[in-house]
């Protein structure tokens, strides 16, 4: 392993002293992932309003809007904002997959009784294609299984323009307290 520190890169002392770079890997290769990884934005800092409690949850909850509420089923469009686009302009999987587990806790409320603490135990999530900054996504979150300790939702993420299949989820919720057997 070597340590990379080349100022002609142009990156922030502090992002690159502390990588450790494999000697199997070409410098020319090093210096485009470096290059790929600062100009994504993940060397750069957070700026202080950003770093406040529930800042990440209020930015998501700014792009929901519920559209039908049912037992066992919870509708909602999402508005993909330039700040959510990732560095090829499509919705950012990170973005998604808070999307993906805002509306599937949503779901779940609906047939889980508030006295039953919700943990997320696995959300997976399969991204068929991508939708591009300012479109109208809907998001459809179903119960597939809801019993005494857990409850599974499903997730289909549509472009409201086509109705095209974009995304799909899978969240699974541990109830907590466990039942006893």
């Amino acid at each position: 392993m070597r340590k990379m520190a080349d100022p002609s890169t142009n990156m922030t002392e502090s992002f690159v002293s502390n990588a450790s770079i494999s000697k199997d890997i070409p410098e020319k290769q090093v210096k485009r992932v470096l290059g790929f990884l600062k100009i994504s934005g993940i060397s750069g800092p957070v700026p202080d309003h950003c770093d406040t409690k529930d800042f990440y949850s209020h930015l998501v909850l700014d792009i929901l809007k519920p559209l039908d509420i049912q037992r066992g089923r919870v509708t909602c469009l999402v508005s993909v904002k330039p700040a959510f686009t990732n560095f090829f302009g499509g919705f950012h999987g990170g973005a998604i997959a808070a999307v993906a587990e805002a509306v599937a806790f949503a779901t779940a409320r609906t047939v889980v009784p508030e006295d039953k603490e919700l943990f997320l135990g696995e959300l997976s999530i399969s991204y068929l294609s991508s939708a591009p900054k300012n479109a109208e996504v809907i998001v459809d979150g179903s119960v597939v299984r809801s019993g005494r300790n857990l409850t599974v939702i499903a997730q289909e993420f549509k472009l409201k323009k086509t109705g095209n299949l974009i995304y799909t989820a899978r969240a699974t919720f541990y109830h907590m307290p466990v039942s006893k057997l």
